[in-house]
């Protein structure tokens, strides 16, 4: 039985291997338009559910969808309904997975891993070579199929592992609930929904499990595949990424819930609509296998989660309140001095990882805005001890720069396409950019500091030509931050306006100082303080034109 057991696991992980890959593969090749579809996602629940659906149905994974959503959330692209209603989109959308395995495509698998080698080693161009993860996943998915088929054959006349199985026996309460939450147990412990439904269309279609049983697993794994968007919270801080995992998990926890009070009517509500469908009766075998209960498999898992869709996007705004009291308190305060904690758990999710990252740096741009805004109010008030912890924040802006850079070569090392490549690269612009905007202030912040303690004053004029070089600058960051969020379609002309401005007052300004100096209004003292004050915030304003140019991907 060691060979049984060798063999089944083999396909199991040929399987996950294969689903991977095609995975991976379409998320590269369609990463644009999927960002694209997603950033375009319309407020109305109903859109947003199909929309769900259609990208987890493109890229063959409602995990990866969950976790870009999560993603998403927490960058503060989409607000918590919008990623919610998606959610329930992403469960119909996975179902397509079982679909395709329903149709029994084993003859295609070396084909088409034949075809998928050739693709994607020995081609120069990357499209091409995604293609051949797909065409090379599918293989490996349908040819794990029949390897785990082989490795259940010995098993099907064995009494010890036929008394084992009747143990999934739906007719009982016992029986029902052992299947779920094996089903739930075997999604946790391999992370896709769709490698355990598989192996659950495997078995039943080897007579080891009854309709019923299987329908009663597959619910289980339904339940199970709420873990991968709760993992995905783990060390974010955002408020909206806990509630939209909640929402999810209690989406499936009580749409199981409720199905199983009505276990027996779904079942048959299942057969009936499938044999109307065309399919041959579920118990029909042909040599020695039952030959069409994935199909039924097929049709009741993609029967549950539109029905379970349909009843939560009536109830939307009641789930989203229940998944706020299960989530964490919100913060009052924004936490601008925490570092980022990236952790491994998107790594292998590119779009997800480079989705989050963007998060890290707005909060990154948002402490340097918060910072320089409590520097230059010491301008006016003269506050020496609320200056005082401008070292200690230019050095947290450091170490996060140091922390999303070394997270973004790590996205880079792995294997990204070339928008993503270059999305990275606009990235690390930004990050590097906002850190000089940190040295500038730092700058300010020392020659404040000189100002406070030389008891040094600036004229009238000049005070009040600096306040409102000091008001442009910060109108160019907020303008900065807000375009990180959503740019705006005139984006570059008004940030093209503003450096252009903020140059023009540099210069005009420092040209009246000079004039200040002949006749004597301003001492060397002051004069020196003041052309550093008016220095540093034209270097903020040429930074934040750098971020501006790699937030419309221009560099």
């Amino acid at each position: 039985m060691t060979g049984v057991f060798i063999t089944t696991l083999g396909g199991l992980g040929m399987f996950i291997l294969g689903m991977k890959m095609m995975t991976d593969g379409l998320q590269m090749s369609a990463g644009k338009r999927i960002k694209a579809i997603l950033s375009a996602v319309s407020s109305n629940r109903v859109v947003g559910c199909l929309t769900g659906a259609f990208v987890t149905a493109m890229v063959q994974s409602s995990s990866a969808t969950t976790v870009m959503l999560i993603g998403f959330v927490t960058a503060g692209l989409m607000t918590l309904q919008q990623s919610v209603g998606m959610i329930l989109g992403a469960n119909v959308g996975t179902t397509v997975t079982a679909q395709l395995i329903a149709f029994k495509l084993t003859k295609l698998a070396l084909p088409a891993i034949a075809a998928g080698v050739v693709l994607k080693y020995f081609t120069q161009q990357k499209r091409t070579r995604y293609i051949g993860d797909v065409i090379l996943g599918f293989g490996l998915l349908f040819y794990g199929m029949t390897v785990m088929k082989l490795g259940l054959a010995p098993i099907k006349s064995d009494p010890t592992f036929l008394a084992f199985f009747t143990k999934f026996d739906p007719g009982s309460v016992g029986g029902l609930l052992l299947c779920v939450v094996v089903g739930a147990t075997l999604t946790i412990m391999v992370q896709s929904s769709s490698a355990t439904i598989g192996l659950t269309m495997t078995l039943a279609s080897q007579g080891l499990l009854t309709f019923p049983g299987a329908m009663a697993l597959v619910l289980g794994e339904n339940i199970g595949t709420t873990i991968t968007a709760e993992l995905a919270t783990i060390g974010s801080n955002n408020i909206n990424a806990h509630r939209a995992a909640r929402a999810h998990t209690m989406f499936n926890v009580i749409g199981v819930t409720l199905m199983l009070c009505i276990f027996p009517l779904f079942v048959k509500l299942v057969e009936a609509m499938t044999l109307g469908l065309g399919a041959g009766p579920v118990d029909q075998v042909v040599g020695g296998d039952v030959v069409n209960i994935a199909r039924y498999i097929a049709n009741g898992h993609t029967l549950f989660n539109v029905i379970n869709a349909s009843f939560f996007l009536l109830v939307l705004p009641w789930l989203i309140k229940v998944a706020i009291l299960l989530s964490p308190k919100e913060e009052e305060d924004v936490d601008y001095y925490r570092l980022p904690n990236f952790g491994d758990r998107l790594i292998d999710t590119p779009i997800a990882a480079i989705v989050e990252t963007r998060s890290e740096i707005l909060r990154m741009a948002q402490t340097a805005q918060y910072t320089f805004r409590k520097t230059v109010k010491r301008l006016k008030d003269r506050d020496y001890k609320k200056l005082a912890k401008w070292r200690q924040v230019e050095n947290h802006l450091d170490d996060m720069q140091r922390e999303i850079v070394a997270y973004l070569t790590r996205i880079y090392q792995s294997d990204v396409s070339e928008s993503e490549a270059k999305e990275i690269s606009s990235l690390m612009r930004m990050t590097n950019n906002i850190e000089r905007v940190g040295d500038s202030v730092e700058n300010i912040a020392q020659a404040i500091e000189d100002m406070i303690e030389g008891h040094l004053t600036f004229t009238d004029r000049a005070m009040g030509d600096l306040n409102q070089l000091v008001d442009k600058v910060a109108e160019f960051m907020d303008l900065i931050i807000s375009a990180m969020r959503q740019r705006p379609v005139n984006f570059m002309n008004q940030a093209d306006s503003l450096e252009n401005a903020i140059d023009a007052m540099r210069e005009r300004y420092r040209d009246d100082h000079i004039q200040r100096l002949r006749s004597c209004e301003c001492g060397i003292d002051q004069g020196l303080v003041y052309v550093s004050l008016l220095t540093n915030l034209e270097k903020i304003g040429d930074y934040c034109f750098n971020i501006a140019e790699a937030v419309a991907g221009k560099k």
